[in-house]
C-alpha cells in the first residue's frame, strides 16, 4: 500500500508543481460571480419551503429509492415528473437521471453503434466526450460553432451520423448556431444531440430552453436538460420520442444500473418548474443584468461578451489568472480562474456568472475593479 500511495503521490506531486493541483474549498460569503444559480432558485427560501410543504404532503415517506427504476426505484409519482417535463419541453416522453454527466453519458454511449459516427465540438462538456469515448462508433470534433468543418467532416462520415453540441457553452456563454446547425443536419440525414444544461430555466416558456424559444424542437432528435443550474436543484432529464425513452431504459446503463433518485430530489424538480411559472419574470431580471454588464465592459480589452449569464475576462497564463482572481476575491468577489487544459493554453480567464440577484452597484464594482486590473496588466 505505501507503494500505491508513492505513485498517486507522484502524480499529484507534478500536477502542483504544474501549478494545476486541484483542492476543495468552501463556498464563501463573498458576491456570488462564479455559481450557475443564474435565477436565484438555489437560494430562494419560497421554493425550499415549497418543497417541503409538498413532501408533507405525501403519507408514505421515502427517504432514498431503495433500488434502480427497473428494480424497486420507480413510481406512479416519478412518471408524472417525467410526463410533465415532457410538456414543458414539448416532446413525447423524458427519462429523468441522476445528472446532466449520466444523461450525456447514457445517450452518446447507447445509441451511437459500431460503424457509426459521432461528431462533436470541440468545446463541448467533458460529459459529451466520455460518452462518445465510451461508444463503439468513430468519434471526431469539429471547430468551435465553425460549420464549415462540420460539414466537411459530415461528407466523409459513415453509418447513422449524431452531432453532439451544447445550447450555450459553458466557457465563453455563447450559443449554438442552432437554426443553421438544424439545416445543415437535415442536408446530410444526420441527428442532433443538443445539452441544454445552461439554458435550462433561462430560456424559453416555463424554463423550456433554447431549441423551445427558437420553435426548433421538433427537429432535434435529443435534448438532456440539466436542473442543478439555473433551476437551483439537482438531476437531469433527456428528452424526445417515447421510442428514445424506451430505447434508454433497456440500452442506456448510466440508467439501468444506477439506483433512482430519491423522492425529494423529485418533488423539488416539480416544484422548481412550478416555481419558475409562477416567477417567470426572472428571466428578464437576469437579462437586464447580462445587459448591464456588457454595457459596462464594452470597451474592456480582453474579454468575450455573450447574451447569457456566462461572461469571460481573458488573463493568458495560469499564474496570471489566478493572481487576478486572488485580488478580486480579496476585494470581495467570488470569481473563479479557468486554466489550462481546460481552455486552450493562451486564454486563461476569469469566468464570470451573472445572476438575478446581483444588484446594479455590484456588478458595477466589479466592471470597476476589472478595468483597473486590466490597466495595471497593460
Amino acid at each position: 500500500m505505501d507503494e500505491f500511495r508513492k505513485q498517486l503521490q507522484v502524480r499529484l506531486d507534478t500536477r502542483e508543481q504544474e501549478g494545476l493541483l486541484r483542492t476543495l474549498k468552501y463556498t464563501s460569503a463573498r458576491v456570488d460571480f462564479t455559481s450557475n444559480d443564474y435565477l436565484g432558485l438555489a437560494r430562494s427560501q419560497s421554493l425550499f419551503d415549497q418543497i417541503h410543504h409538498a413532501l408533507d404532503s405525501f403519507t408514505t415517506k421515502s427517504n432514498g429509492a431503495t433500488g434502480s427504476r427497473l428494480l424497486a426505484g420507480n413510481t406512479e409519482y416519478y412518471e408524472s415528473v417525467e410526463a410533465k417535463l415532457a410538456d414543458i419541453f414539448k416532446v413525447e416522453a423524458s427519462l429523468i437521471l441522476n445528472s446532466g454527466y449520466a444523461a450525456n453519458l447514457a445517450v452518446l454511449s447507447s445509441l451511437p453503434q459500431r460503424n457509426d459516427t459521432i461528431l462533436y465540438d470541440e468545446l463541448a462538456h467533458a460529459c459529451i466526450k466520455d460518452g462518445a469515448r465510451l461508444s463503439l462508433a468513430k468519434r471526431f470534433s469539429f471547430r468551435h460553432n465553425d460549420l464549415e468543418d462540420l460539414e466537411a467532416k459530415l461528407k466523409r462520415a459513415e453509418g447513422t451520423i449524431y452531432i453532439a453540441v451544447e445550447s450555450v457553452y459553458s466557457m465563453d456563454g455563447d450559443q449554438c448556431p442552432l437554426q443553421a446547425l438544424v439545416t445543415l443536419a437535415e442536408k446530410y440525414n444526420a441527428f442532433i444531440i443538443l445539452d441544454e444544461a445552461h439554458s435550462t430555466g433561462v430560456y424559453g416558456e416555463r424554463g423550456s430552453g433554447l431549441a423551445v424559444s427558437e420553435n426548433l424542437h421538433n427537429r432535434i432528435a435529443v435534448r438532456v436538460y440539466t436542473f442543478g443550474k439555473a433551476m437551483g436543484i439537482h438531476g437531469a432529464c433527456i428528452a424526445g420520442s417515447k421510442e428514445l425513452r424506451n430505447y434508454l431504459i433497456n440500452f442506456a446503463r448510466p440508467f439501468i444500473y444506477t439506483t433512482a433518485l430519491p423522492l425529494h430530489s423529485v418533488v423539488a424538480i416539480e416544484c422548481a418548474f412550478n416555481y419558475l411559472q409562477e416567477n417567470i419574470y426572472l428571466q428578464q431580471q437576469l437579462q437586464k443584468n447580462i445587459h448591464a454588464y456588457r454595457h459596462a465592459v464594452q470597451y474592456l480589452p480582453n474579454k468575450t461578451v455573450s447574451h447569457s449569464s456566462i461572461q469571460t475576462a481573458i488573463f493568458p497564463g495560469n499564474d496570471h489568472s489566478k493572481k487576478v482572481a486572488t485580488e478580486l476575491q480579496q476585494k470581495g468577489f467570488d470569481v473563479r480562474p479557468i486554466l489550462s487544459p481546460t481552455v486552450p493554453k493562451g486564454s486563461e480567464r476569469l469566468r464570470i456568472c451573472l445572476h438575478t440577484f446581483n444588484t446594479q452597484p455590484e456588478i458595477e464594482a466589479l466592471t470597476g475593479a476589472l478595468k483597473s486590473l486590466h490597466a495595471l496588466a497593460h
